[in-house]
């Protein structure tokens, strides 16, 4: 059992790095909009293995920021809820774990991407929603054209939520169709 634990949480953590790396691609425009690449291993990692391991390897991510520089930081608050809830929040996806993997042993397709795309709307927004929450409180004094803190915030994460969303739900459909069983973990 030690032994199970110890092997999750260390494909956990190489999932993490795979994410920071897959960040340092600019797929930013502007300071504001961006698509989050790293997503795309965090989610099927949350989907592989459930809710706390998501959790667990969305917050190493969050830490890996620090490590490798790449902090933004007005105060504690902000960089508490923009490097440490913010990708643990990816793990909500792992809420449909047990579901995505009994529908492809079932070899239930539709089901199978259905959930998945569940999954990832649910991972990715749960993220997205504390970006909103931070570019609102702390970030809005910077907000373009003069829009309205709170509504600038909602537009940026939101663009950026529905791209990032749309590009992990390719993959990871791509994924899904070709090979479902790297979805299924090894005891």
């Amino acid at each position: 059992m030690q032994n199970k634990k110890l092997l999750v949480y260390l494909e956990g953590t190489l999932f993490a790095a795979m994410a920071m790396v897959l960040s340092f691609i600019p797929t930013g425009i502007g300071s504001s909009f961006s698509v989050s690449l790293g997503m795309v291993p965090l989610l099927f990692f949350s989907v592989r293995r459930g809710f706390v391991a998501g959790v667990f390897s969305g917050f190493l991510w969050g830490i890996l920021h620090f490590v490798t520089g790449s902090v933004y930081m007005l105060n504690i608050y902000q960089v508490v809820i923009e490097y440490t809830i913010t990708y643990a929040s990816v793990g909500f996806a792992g809420l449909y774990s047990a579901k995505i993997r009994q529908t492809i042993k079932t070899n239930d397709t539709s089901k199978t991407i259905l959930y998945l795309f569940i999954a990832t709307i649910v991972g990715t927004l749960a993220r997205y929603f504390w970006h909103f929450i931070a570019g609102w409180i702390f970030w809005g004094t910077y907000a373009l054209w003069g829009m309205n803190a709170m509504v600038f915030s909602l537009v940026m994460n939101g663009l950026s939520f529905f791209a990032t969303a749309t590009v992990a739900s390719i993959v990871l459909f791509m994924l899904v169709k070709s090979t479902p069983l790297i979805f299924l973990p090894k005891k």
